[in-house]
């Protein structure tokens, strides 16, 4: 196939080519790049084109301004009212998790200050993860009553096992990256993140890098089921957890910025 062009994509998300190497950056600065329905669309039609453009073997996914991602945005939370409404953003979501995971590239998430939420489930997605010294990293849904979706249930137990992550989600404790390091969440952290992305990106390029694409993709389908599964799972709970007293409470202490009073309703 031929090489795509990647110039008429949205401001939401731009990409950058570099002979065998595409760079995904979410670019809504403002907010910390939520993930707002806009972005999610548009990610997901990135990272269609991407998949399909034979010219391309590496994809760095990163964010603008001062953080990676700080999650799904609120305000779009608060916005869906229908359930038709919210099926569409989880499938945009969905999309997101199985074509980072079952990506024919290799893939590298550069995170700096904040990873959270649908954020760090994205991240997750991807092979390997880079992350600055001094980042925040949390799987924090419980904060607002909801469980992760984005396939996180299924990315952190791939990761660090059921175990680990039910605690992580649990708690929806902020991590740093030296402690996601420790947990095995992540591969590196450091102290000059273009650089330390820099070094694995040629280390890959001198590589069998198709060797290594393919066992990628044999592990992917392997998984692949078992990942669609879970998506599912989360779509359905996540509608259930909308609807509770604890996820209302969650986001409303979210606004006034309190600590919120959970019922377990």
């Amino acid at each position: 196939m031929a090489e795509v062009d990647y110039a008429s994509k949205t401001e939401t998300v731009l990409v950058h080519k570099n002979d065998r190497v595409i760079t995904v950056e979410l670019n809504r600065p403002q907010s910390m790049n939520a993930l707002d329905v806009e972005m999610l669309k548009e990610l997901s039609h990135v990272l269609r084109d991407i998949a399909t453009d034979e010219t391309v073997d590496i994809v760095i996914l990163k964010g603008s301004g001062k953080a990676f991602s700080s999650g799904g945005d609120i305000k779009m939370m608060l916005q869906m009212d229908e359930e038709k409404e919210f099926f569409t953003v989880m499938e945009y979501i969905s999309d997101l998790a199985v074509s980072l995971y079952c990506m024919p590239k290799l893939t590298i998430c550069e995170i700096h200050g904040a990873a959270a939420g649908l954020g760090l489930s994205l991240a997750l997605a991807t092979d390997y993860m880079i992350a600055d010294r001094n980042s925040k990293i949390a799987m924090n849904f419980i904060g607002i009553g909801l469980i992760p979706d984005g396939g996180g249930h299924f990315f952190l137990s791939k990761r660090i096992g059921d175990v680990k992550a039910k605690e992580l989600i649990w708690e929806g404790k902020v991590l740093s990256a030296d402690e996601a390091k420790e947990l095995d969440l992540i591969h590196g952290v450091t102290d000059d993140l273009a650089e330390a992305v820099g070094t694995k990106t040629k280390e890959w390029l001198q590589s069998p890098i198709q060797a290594m694409i393919r066992t990628k993709k044999i592990l992917a389908e392997r998984n692949r089921p078992e990942l669609l599964k879970m998506l599912e799972l989360e779509k359905h709970g996540q509608l259930k957890m909308r609807k509770t007293e604890d996820h209302k409470e969650g986001v409303k202490a979210f606004l006034e910025k309190r600590k919120p009073n959970f019922q377990g309703k």
